[in-house]
């Protein structure tokens, strides 16, 4: 389909020049370079054009050719960005003809004809800007995008899923909700937290140190730069540069800010002469982290500039590896659980090519995952390879409500940093042994986790987590001495509450109670200040009557301490 549609383009608009076309997860996009945007006028015209060529039924063939015949006919139409594709393709190298009057680049396969497609099963959702290769400094492109289908059917689910994506977008939830920016003023990818999302956060946050606590866990914090030296020890200067703001100069030494806190971890560690028997050590923390980010790839909160990773390390015997990754497993259950995150798919991945260590420890580490993962009786994928040169891996994706799969958690031992740090433990026989170094984080950053956990629930916060649990709304002027009074007494339960003074008409109070997706809002007439009590209105259980003040403090107070949904009357 995306040839179909790059033919269209070329027919309507002579001078666009085509660049490149793969299929996504959910239809396919082609980049061109054309002198004039692409309107959404335009867009239609194209699609209109791409159902004749799908009418024409027009063969596709495969074609493989020479180097200097595919040089020879680029070079006839005038195709410059095809000699750069053409330059990193190794033979054969094949074309698609779409009947005898387009053709391009393509390793295939193919339907037999254009006649194959559904017509009706098909649409051009949007254009966006792109740079050639990725690459900022490069020409930009217009990439047009597209979805396609077996049957119109599919493409109307494929359009409500997208809808519903759409509604749940964490940026609008964001704004509408109050909850954080990203400030154009002080910079690209770079959060502020408003008093309703700060509160969410510090909540979170709290729930992950007192599990961490449980789970056998201390704290630490670690400061945001170092000396550029410590980042050539660690590597990530030769590794991961790109990625790293550039140092600043401050008395005569070059700091960096830290992309990482791993190192961080380990100098801890290393401050001190450690013995097996305090193994195995582990630490968490929530540390905030730099990385530069292309201007390109930033997405709201799921890609930003600077992020709080909730980072922990393990310092462990070899022969502890299978019980610590247990451990981390069942606390990784507990904690995305809370957030009703319960369907998983997971990954291991084992020793690529190019590694350090000795096989025994490979073996030794990879056997361990494994052993975990059937431990926990957890289906798994083996990503033979796929592993990093300094460690075997876990990763953890997460299914949402809406059925999308989103990478979160993440496994992963490490031979490398100690090596590099020469970490060393006294062994029972005397002798210095390097440790065992796992890499763990479960939310992945609590910028990103925020982003899924909001679209997950659309926004409508289960009642322990919502920044304002409660709102009440008095009736009339004569009632707010007494909603004040109940305030007061909410406030003093731990209940997050408020109260509406805005003196609206009481079907406004509630409908701006409902578009901020308040759990409980709190009705108070005449007739509950007399009596002591609260008209409540539940978005999850609806309708919940009238209650007293203290029930009311009793149910939410529950609610709180179990981490539910809704109130526990």
């Amino acid at each position: 389909m995306s040839h179909v549609m790059a033919m269209a383009v070329q027919k309507l608009f002579p001078q666009a020049q085509v660049t490149i076309g793969p299929w996504t997860e959910s239809g396919f996009y082609y980049d061109f370079d054309s002198p004039d945007p692409f309107s959404e006028a335009d867009l239609k015209a194209i699609k209109k054009e791409m159902v004749k060529i799908i009418n024409r039924k027009l063969p596709l063939e495969r074609l493989e050719v020479s180097r200097a015949e595919a040089e020879r006919r680029i070079q006839a139409i005038n195709e410059p960005y095809k000699l750069e594709i053409l330059a990193g393709i190794k033979e054969p190298i094949s074309l698609y003809t779409l009947g005898d009057q387009w053709w391009d680049l393509c390793a295939g396969p193919h339907v037999a004809h254009t006649g194959e497609l559904n017509a009706k099963a098909f649409e051009l959702e949007s254009v966006a800007g792109a740079y050639w290769r990725g690459d900022e400094t490069k020409a930009q492109l217009q990439r047009i995008y597209g979805t396609a289908w077996e049957t119109p059917e599919q493409l109307a689910e494929h359009q409500r899923r997208k809808a519903e994506a759409k509604r749940r977008d964490h940026r609008r939830l964001g704004t509408d909700l109050n909850l954080f920016s990203i400030e154009d003023e002080a910079g690209a990818g770079l959060v502020f937290w408003h008093p309703r999302g700060a509160r969410m956060r510090l909540l979170i946050e709290d729930f992950w140190r007192q599990a961490h606590f449980d789970a056998g866990y201390e704290l630490l914090y670690t400061p945001h730069v170092a000396d550029i030296s410590l980042w050539k020890t660690s590597g990530h200067l030769d590794f991961y540069a790109e990625s790293m703001f550039g140092p600043m100069q401050v008395d005569e030494r070059q700091y960096q800010l830290k992309p990482m806190n791993c190192p961080f971890h380990v100098l801890t560690y290393a401050s001190a002469l450690r013995s097996y028997r305090e193994l195995p050590i582990r630490w968490a923390e929530l540390g905030t982290v730099y990385r530069y980010e292309r201007p390109g790839v930033m997405h709201g909160l799921m890609r930003v500039r600077g992020f709080t990773q909730d980072d922990a390390h393990v310092f462990c015997l070899p022969e502890q590896i299978t019980a610590e990754i247990v451990a981390i497993l069942d606390l990784t259950e507990q904690i995305l659980s809370t957030f009703d995150f319960r369907s998983y798919e997971i990954n291991l991945s084992t020793r690529p090519a190019k590694s350090i260590g000795e096989d025994a420890v490979w073996e030794l580490a990879t056997n361990g995952l494994i052993g975990a993962l059937e431990r926990k009786g957890w289906a798994y994928k083996v990503d033979e390879g796929g592993g990093a040169f300094y460690g075997p891996k876990i990763d953890l994706k997460i299914e949402d409500a809406i059925g999308r799969m989103w990478q979160c958690s993440t496994i992963q031992l490490d031979f490398n940093l100690p090596e590099r740090f020469q970490l060393e433990y006294v062994a029972a026989d005397g002798s210095r042994q390097q440790p065992i170094m796992i890499h763990r984080a479960i939310f992945g950053s609590l910028e990103r986790f925020f982003g899924i956990m909001t679209e997950n629930y659309a926004g409508d916060f289960p009642f322990w987590l919502a920044p304002e649990q409660i709102r009440l709304l008095p009736v009339t002027d004569e009632v707010r001495g007494y909603a004040e009074e109940v305030l007061g007494q909410l406030k003093r339960a731990g209940v997050r509450a408020t109260l509406d003074q805005s003196g609206e008409r009481l079907a406004k109070l509630i409908r701006n109670g409902e578009q901020m997706k308040i759990p409980v809002l709190a009705v108070i007439g005449t007739t509950e200040a007399e009596g002591g009590s609260l008209s409540l209105r539940s978005r999850r259980e609806g309708d919940l009557g009238t209650m007293a003040v203290a029930k009311l403090i009793e149910a939410a107070s529950l609610a709180n301490a179990a981490r539910s949904a809704g109130l526990q009357p």
